[in-house]
């Protein structure tokens, strides 16, 4: 039998263009608020006013996805009293922004284990999930990760995948790549571009291992709640410099 050859995307080098869809990485909340001399929830609230920019800034760029880190499985291992407080918050701000967000053509999705989370988010994710854009009226869509990591993700579409097999609908030799794509969370997206961490971390800590296989990375030391429109323009200019090869010369 005739091994399959891994799929590569087929792009155009990035210079000059706009990636299509942008992974966030928001990074440096709590370390900015104890700079201020305040708990770390203060600095989860100011991370929240960064969204909001950053989110308006891609939708003018013309950005069609843009996803942002959240919540991670691990962050449970935080203490109680912040993970309580951030869950509070994130179902807060759903629903204080939806109507803005809708209005202005920005859909929100959501991606992770949704169900282990808190009732209340769960309702305020429910209602924006309700929120109906028409299709020519859409801009955005901002997916939001929460409870998400990437070794979850894989393990639900093995076993999605698996029981098709067991089911008899599906042959081990059917499996490809874009097969394991659409049983991601980000089924009938395209892949990350690019992908942005701010506070100086070099690493992807569980985020769409998958997706980001051929994105290219920009890391700033600048911590999130510090982090505005203007520098992530800066990363978008930075990506546009860049030339994308996938192996190829």
């Amino acid at each position: 039998m005739t091994q399959k050859q891994n799929h590569i995307p087929v792009r155009e080098p990035a210079s000059g263009s706009t990636p299509r869809h942008v992974a966030v990485i928001m990074d440096g909340n709590g370390r900015w608020a104890k700079g201020q001399g305040e708990e770390r929830l203060y600095g989860h609230r100011h991370g929240v006013d960064t969204v909001r920019e950053v989110v308006r800034t891609a939708a003018e760029a013309g950005i069609e996805y843009l996803t942002i880190y959240a919540f991670s499985t691990e962050n449970w291992g935080r203490p109680e009293a912040e993970v309580d407080g951030i869950m509070s918050l994130i179902a807060g701000a759903i629903l204080s922004e939806l109507d803005t967000l809708t209005g202005a053509g920005i859909r929100m999705n959501f991606i992770g284990d949704l169900a282990s989370l808190p009732q209340a988010l769960r309702e305020s994710i429910r209602k924006a999930r309700a929120a109906d854009i028409p299709d020519e009226k859409l801009r955005m869509t901002l997916n939001v990760a929460l409870n998400y990591s990437a070794r979850w993700e894989l393990t639900e579409a093995t076993r999605q995948i698996g029981e098709r097999i067991r089911r008899g609908d599906l042959t081990p030799e059917e499996i490809t790549p874009e097969l394991i794509s659409a049983h991601l969370t980000t089924a009938g997206m395209p892949d990350p571009e690019l992908l942005i961490r701010t506070s100086g971390e070099q690493r992807l800590s569980n985020f769409l291992l998958w997706q980001l296989s051929y994105t290219e990375l920009y890391f700033t030391e600048t911590l999130w709640p510090e982090f505005d429109g203007a520098q992530f323009t800066k990363a978008l200019e930075a990506y546009r410099q860049r030339e994308r090869r996938f192996g190829r010369l």
